[in-house]
């Protein structure tokens, strides 16, 4: 590999030279999912296919995110190995970069549906000649009290799921570990009425999530459009005691959540998510404080590698 020097935040700076045309992979080495051989192999093709190319592994939390934020970060493409949050960590930071450079995704971690809306590929070579290829479309993605989600910001059920799960759990078993703590605390927990307003329209529920893209917790399509579609919706639930959630699973399973009975799923430019008592909130597969959530639509776009 080339020796990369870095001007960027003090936080984040280490010794960058020569950076144009350089493809900059970056991933945390603790995250689950971390594949050092994959990482290595991309390389690899990447430079028999002609393109200086450079990992460089996190150190610290947010890492990812100031290294998108520095003006100063210039490369050719920007490869994030990562899950859900890595990338979000990405596009938190390129909301203070005055011009992005285009985004390509390498999945790893516990969950990829970004991977899955994109239908990227998994295997070394493919990813190269991706990435090569160049061909770009463009990333939508919302906000939330100001934080920019790429797949869905939500409050209820599933996000109090994402703040119980141990990290250790999660580390060892994947996405098992989000199904065992949602054992643990579904029959247990007392869940608290919604208030929801989309676009000045009021309606209230126990769970509501804000897509921006069609899938939802893997391979489940919960509303059309996607991340590269422009445009939000909301998804709410009359109910979630444990009959409730059963049913509204089983529905989702069969990509028919939007008929259920007690199941709202609509178009929305702005919303807000509140509650009388403070209920947790998630975004992007990450633990996001708790309501009032102020979301809304937003214009700019992000260029990200597609195949």
């Amino acid at each position: 590999m080339g020796i990369f020097w870095w001007s960027g935040p003090a936080s984040a700076r280490t010794m960058v030279r020569d950076t144009a045309g350089t493809v900059l992979i970056m991933a945390n080495p603790t995250s689950g999912g971390y594949k050092a051989d994959l990482l290595d192999n991309v390389r690899k093709h990447l430079e028999d296919l002609g393109h200086k190319t450079v990992i460089r592994l996190t150190r610290h939390a947010g890492e990812i995110g100031e290294i998108c934020a520095d003006p100063n970060l210039r490369v050719k493409t920007l490869v994030i190995a990562g899950g859900d949050g890595s990338i979000n960590e990405a596009l938190n930071g390129f909301m203070d970069h005055p011009a992005p450079p285009p985004l390509a995704v390498i999945p790893f971690g516990t969950a990829n549906v970004l991977a899955l809306e994109l239908s990227l590929p998994r295997n070394a070579r493919a990813i190269a000649q991706m990435i090569c290829a160049g061909k770009t479309a463009p990333l939508h993605y919302g906000l939330a009290n100001g934080r920019p989600f790429v797949l869905m910001a939500s409050a209820g059920f599933d996000a109090e799921v994402v703040h119980a799960v141990p990290l250790s759990l999660k580390r060892r078993l994947g996405k098992l570990a989000y199904v065992l703590t949602a054992l643990r605390i579904g029959l247990s927990r007392k869940a608290t009425s919604l208030d929801i307003e989309l676009d000045g329209e009021k309606c209230s529920g126990k769970f509501a999530v804000a897509s921006n893209a069609r899938h939802y917790g893997g391979p489940f399509v919960i509303c059309p459009g996607g991340a590269t579609d422009s445009g939000l919706h909301m998804l709410v639930l009359e109910r979630d005691d444990p009959w409730s959630t059963l049913r509204y699973g089983i529905a989702l399973v069969c990509g028919r959540i939007h008929k259920a009975h007690g199941a709202l799923v609509r178009p929305f430019t702005t919303a807000t998510i509140a509650a009388r008592e403070h209920v947790a909130a998630q975004v992007d597969g990450d633990p996001f404080g708790a309501t009032p959530l102020e979301i809304r639509q937003t214009e700019r776009t992000v260029p990200v590698l597609v195949p």
